[in-house]
């Protein structure tokens, strides 16, 4: 590597890109390259079309070698897209690669103005500031990190479904973690999926129980992460499971405990079934599920007395039940009504994040009659009762206990809503439609789609819309906007929305409305966001490190995320961005390490006071405080160089490699001289 030592002089080489129009359309390049060439200590400065082509990173590395250059500067994009790519250019050129700096006229200047005097002007100051800050840069290496093989994947939707079993095909070491009790998500509720109709469970369930039985796959479902501590490679993750009042280990899924309960009919409200049917105090999820496990409802089993709690925060059991299902659970003894969450520890390397998805609460939109009239519906609930394994067997029957034979499915409830959700929800037209056809095929009744615009931008997705529309189902382009009963107590709604095409409002009395309720985060993606140090965008969903080239990876190295946690999409894009996720953690675990950039604080000890005002401060918890010493110590695996100890250190003895004070106002210097 070469380095400067002593009186060396600086020799410096600046590269201004045209990024074919991107930068060129609003600055004028050569005018920059030639103001570089100008400056103190630049012996070689050039414009070129696309410098991060590799014709121009040749150009990089052969005038590192002819002009015996020690510093480069290249003025382009912005460094989270192509850093790395010179860092690499200077590096093969014989340089050590943090003697590079990069320059961003393209995001920060040509694509925010539109003078191009000015924005010559701008990109002339910020190339000045690069060749005064550059002298001051020193020779730093990346440090290499090991990588822990194993892996946690949040949520068994299909997302961590297929991500999870990926990897353990591959023979990696995988923790699956799902709140619910049993893995499949939403898509296990789902009768048939669009565009090709397929049974979702015939697709699903073998998925499901390759997941249950797979020897490197530790499945555990009601289980939470608690609690995440470590970096890249090295995650101490604590997982709470909670207590199912049922030994795993010894339960065999015979049911037999449902079957005994002395609620001979179930009187429950079923989650599962969307409330629509009900089910015991000790049950299942639902047939297919995974594991075979049953549980018990604290909250309404007989055996606990409501509210009361042991010193050790378990219910206390009580003895208002006769046990029938203790008794029928035999010599297993899989029943424990003494049982307590507990908290399992584990290590792994990375972690992919597929948590998914809630729908819409259509009660927030009042005027849809949602919670008010009893058939008005939402999809979800809908697709329970069109499921053969629903709570009405397949048959479509009414909460009034009738059969439609007029129905409104209105779409975009939630979304492209500036008073909701401003988001498209992707799914929403398609899985109408698919409504539209099985309603039509359960109930011949007539059926009328209410829609904003058409979006079928799916393989087979427009055919799948043609197909549809020659089975009778009436399109009627328009939103709905009120819905209410008809008159003369009809048990009929009326459904008003204005037709766009026809020119007129229409009210149509229908028998029942489903809402087609959009995709919104997770409840608690907040929670998860600040718990994995990841990032949300403006609606909420987790945010990726680039939308095209990283849209997988997050700003927290070793997590990735996948499925619907990112943004709404489809079953296919779902698997196809789960199977990403997976092959970008097996490609850091297979690397066996992973290379951490040394942009980090570091503490120059004698300096430090021990105040310890830094070590709550850092939001990745990279500080901590030596009590033998009396000095603030940063963990530099956990460190990201964000820079806010070095900012609020009252004595300044925290330092930043690549921010330090001279690089810092040279740079500043350079921006504010005369140009």
């Amino acid at each position: 590597m070469v380095n400067i030592k002593g009186n060396e002089e600086p020799r410096i080489g600046v590269y201004v890109c045209h990024c074919g129009h991107n930068i060129a359309a609003t600055v004028d390049v050569e005018a920059v390259s030639k103001y570089a060439a100008a400056l103190p200590k630049v012996v070689v400065s050039r414009e070129y079309k696309y410098m991060c082509s590799d014709p121009g990173q040749e150009l990089i590395q052969k005038d590192i070698k002819e002009f015996n250059l020690n510093r480069i500067i290249v003025a382009s994009c912005s460094p989270l897209l192509h850093e790395h790519t010179f860092r690499t250019a200077t590096e093969a050129g014989g340089l050590n690669p943090f003697f590079f700096h990069m320059v961003n006229i393209r995001e920060h200047n040509s694509w925010v103005h539109t003078n191009r005097a000015a924005a010559t002007e701008k990109a002339k100051a910020l190339v000045h500031a690069a060749v005064r800050r550059v002298p001051a840069h020193r020779a730093l290496e990346t440090k290499r990190v090991p990588i822990h093989p194993d892996v946690l994947v949040v949520g068994g939707g299909i997302a961590g479904i297929h991500a999870a079993l990926t990897m353990a095909n591959a023979g990696k070491k995988v923790y699956l973690v799902e709140r619910e009790p049993s893995i499949g998500g939403h898509m296990a509720k789902f009768d048939k999926t669009f565009p090709t109709l397929d049974c979702a469970a015939c697709i699903l369930t073998p998925k499901m129980s390759q997941v249950g039985n797979h020897p490197n796959i530790t499945l555990w479902t009601y289980s939470e992460v608690a609690k995440v501590d470590g970096y890249v490679g090295n995650y101490t993750i604590q997982v709470k499971r909670k207590a199912r009042y049922i030994n795993e280990d010894l339960c065999t899924g015979c049911q037999e405990c449902i079957s005994h309960c002395v609620f001979k009919e179930p009187k429950f409200p079923d989650e599962f079934n969307e409330k629509l049917g009900k089910r015991r105090p000790v049950y299942i999820p639902f047939a297919q599920a995974t594991p075979q496990v049953v549980l018990i409802d604290p909250e309404v089993c007989l055996n606990f007395k409501r509210g009361a709690k042991n010193p050790d925060g378990s219910p206390v059991v009580g003895d208002k039940c006769k046990k029938t299902c203790v008794e029928a659970c035999g010599d297993k003894q899989a029943i424990d009504f003494k049982q307590t969450d507990k908290v399992e520890t584990i290590q792994v390397g990375t972690v992919i994040v597929a948590t998914g998805f809630k729908t819409f609460d259509a009660k927030r939109v009042p005027y849809f009659g949602y919670g008010k009239y009893p058939n008005v519906y939402t999809s979800l609930e809908v697709e329970r009762l069109v499921n053969a394994s629903g709570p009405t067997g397949g048959e479509v029957i009414l909460r009034d206990g009738k059969t439609p034979k007029t129905i409104a499915i209105a779409h975009c409830i939630g979304s492209r809503d500036e008073n909701t959700n401003r988001h498209c929800s992707r799914v929403c037209c398609m899985y109408s439609l698919k409504l539209a056809h099985l309603l039509k095929e359960h109930t011949d009744a007539e059926i009328y789609n209410f829609y904003i615009d058409m979006r079928t931008p799916g393989k087979a997705f427009e055919e799948f819309y043609q197909s549809v529309a020659t089975e009778g189902v009436h399109f009627v382009r328009g939103k709905i906007a009120d819905v209410y009963p008809e008159a003369g107590n009809t048990g009929k709604l009326i459904v008003q929305a204005e037709d766009t095409l026809l020119g007129r409002v229409r009210k149509l009395p229908v028998d029942m409305v489903v809402l087609s309720v959009g995709l919104e985060p997770q409840a608690d993606a907040q929670d998860v966001r600040r718990m994995f140090n990841m990032s949300c965008g403006s609606e909420g969903f987790f945010l990726e490190r680039h939308p095209k080239l990283a849209p997988v990876s997050t700003f927290t190295d070793g997590v990735f995320i996948a499925g619907a946690c990112q943004a709404p999409k489809d079953i296919p894009d779902t698997v196809a961005q789960a199977g990403a996720a997976a092959a970008e953690a097996m490609a850091l675990i297979d690397k066996g390490h992973v290379e951490q950039e040394p942009n980090t604080a570091y503490i120059i000890e004698e300096e430090c006071s021990g105040c310890k005002s830094c070590v709550p401060l850092c939001p990745y918890t990279a500080i901590s405080f030596d009590e033998a010493k009396k000095k603030a110590v940063i963990n530099e695996a956990l460190c990201k160089g964000c820079g806010t100890c070095v900012a609020s250190c009252p004595s300044g003895s925290i330092k930043q490699n690549l921010f330090e004070d001279e690089e810092i106002f040279a740079e500043i210097e350079g921006v504010l001289a005369q140009v």
